[in-house]
């Protein structure tokens, strides 16, 4: 019988999530202070005026020092609540992170009753997202439930999709099906990797470019309001 896609998400998600809880707990609090440090010195960061986050769960790196950064630094923050039934996310504000209570999944989320984010008020929207395992152009393996697949495919085009992950979750290739969603950066403790092939926030999604690599080359571009701001000095790779 031939292997589906589903069948290879499925097993290679079963050795990466073996490999991350098998991390050591001081390693993966360590690997996590270095990647949340990165992401707080980039300038794409330092832009985005609202911030998604999501709750560690299982070992994936921490947002714990983005939270504390973000929140003393007055940006608007939002974490994901679940609908499970539903097989959606809504993004809702937190103002403290003690507004944060376990919910779908045994995962602190916010209150039902929390400010539901309007993507339209926040032009410089940047969500960081969890994942099983990525690739360098973007493509990501997440939970299993789409979740994010379908959060990120509704959010306005000129949100900038960040991956949070160790270096050993950054593979050569993620299978992927025509329902994935492509992120358009990748954190590790070692680098910061524009993922070039990432369309601005999801496969298939275009709107108003800059192109930094010329009219030929395979980078898509980034929209013009992050323009400059891919700088990222000499852990960034292409």
């Amino acid at each position: 019988m031939a292997t589906t896609v589903a069948d290879e998400k499925k097993n290679l998600r079963a050795i990466m999530i073996a490999c991350r809880d098998a991390l050591a707990g001081e390693r993966a609090a360590a690997w996590s202070e270095i990647i949340e440090r990165q992401l707080i010195a980039s300038e794409f960061y330092r832009a985005a005026s609202a911030i998604v986050l999501y709750q560690a769960h299982r070992n994936e790196v921490s947002t714990g020092r983005i939270l504390s950064d973000a929140l003393t630094a007055g940006r608007a923050v939002f974490y994901p609540r679940v609908d499970a039934a539903a097989g959606m996310i809504v993004a809702r504000r937190i103002r403290d992170r003690s507004e944060l209570a376990r919910g779908a999944y045994g995962i602190l989320e916010p209150s039902e009753a929390a400010e539901p984010l309007d993507s339209k008020k926040f032009a410089k929207l940047l969500v960081c997202v969890p994942g099983v395992a990525f690739g360098l152009e973007g493509s990501r393996l997440g939970r299993g439930g789409g979740h994010y697949d379908r959060f990120i495919g509704q959010l306005r085009r000129e949100a900038i999709s960040v991956g949070l992950a160790y270096s050993f979750q950054l593979l050569d290739r993620i299978p992927e099906t025509g329902l994935d969603r492509r992120l358009n950066i990748i954190v590790t403790e070692s680098a910061v990797h524009r993922a070039c092939e990432a369309p601005l926030p999801a496969r298939g999604t275009r709107t108003k470019e800059v192109n930094p690599g010329g009219s030929n080359h395979r980078n898509p571009g980034i929209h013009s309001w992050w323009r400059g701001l891919f700088h990222l000095g000499n852990n960034e790779t292409a």
